[in-house]
């Protein structure tokens, strides 16, 4: 449900994003009028393989990844995906594009999404339940959890862990905060970036990195702490970082607090470390 519901928060599609999403789309006769400017949702069954996912066939066409292109792609039960089929997103989710090759031609599809992936903490999901008992064992939690590899994890920025309700917060009928007052800081977050830097976070280069998301000296020892603690590699130092300016740009604030950092690296926190 919470993802279903992401691409109600993202912020609107530019004109060309539109008509790129749409050409994509237009490959596999999955565009109509009323989807214009609508953030796509993909969400793939667990049994789908890697040609399903990526794209491919004699006359390559676009995958779930490119269908996704400006959008979301949701992997639910993430574990119970082959493990192949998983591997294959690392490189798109670092470059933004996926190429296609066969022995008649090559094609060259975009696959700029937002992925957003569920997982039981293990095999009966009761792991860390405050009612349930977990069954599983130490070996059987461990072979769950190492279905999944580290460098593929290592692109995940944000790892949250989603607990169960009680019974008296699901039955609450308390009015929350709607998506569109949660999309208006969205939108003011993003403009920042745009007016900074322009473009949105993510896009980041190192130098840029580096110029634009500074922090002070406090942050700064955070960071050294972390990486020291949790053996980070370059690339998740550089990501948090970028979650930690974005962090700080959703309060409104120039500069990134000790705070901000300390957000983004408890977002960081990875299976077996919570």
């Amino acid at each position: 449900m919470l993802a279903a519901r992401l691409p109600g928060i993202l912020p609107p599609m530019t004109e060309p994003e539109a008509l790129q999403a749409a050409a994509v789309q237009s490959l596999t006769r999955g565009f109509s009028i009323e989807q214009w400017k609508q953030r796509p949702y993909r969400a793939p069954h667990h049994t789908a393989s890697s040609v399903a996912l990526v794209g491919g066939g004699g006359t390559p066409r676009p995958g779930e990844i490119s269908l996704a292109h400006g959008g979301v792609l949701f992997l639910d039960e993430l574990p119970e995906f082959d493990r192949h089929v998983l591997e294959v997103l690392r490189e798109p989710l670092e470059s933004g594009r996926i190429t296609i090759s066969r022995a008649a031609r090559q094609a060259d599809f975009p696959a700029r999404f937002q992925l957003i992936a569920a997982m039981n903490p293990c095999p009966c999901g009761y792991l860390g339940h405050p009612a349930n008992k977990c069954r599983c064992t130490p070996d059987a939690i461990a072979r769950y959890q190492g279905k999944l590899s580290g460098p593929l994890l290592d692109r995940i920025d944000l790892h949250v862990e989603v607990a169960a309700l009680h019974h008296d917060a699901l039955l609450d009928r308390s009015p929350a905060e709607s998506s569109a007052v949660v999309r208006e800081r969205v939108e003011q977050a993003y403009d920042r970036q745009l007016q900074r830097q322009g473009k949105p976070n993510y896009q980041l280069a190192v130098s840029e990195i580096e110029r634009y998301c500074r922090t002070d000296g406090a942050g700064e020892q955070l960071l050294r702490q972390a990486m020291t603690r949790l053996n980070w590699s370059a690339r998740a130092y550089h990501r948090v970082l970028k979650v930690a300016r974005t962090i700080a740009d959703l309060e409104g604030a120039s500069n990134i607090s000790s705070a901000a950092i300390a957000e983004a690296i408890q977002y960081r926190r990875g299976l077996g470390q919570q």
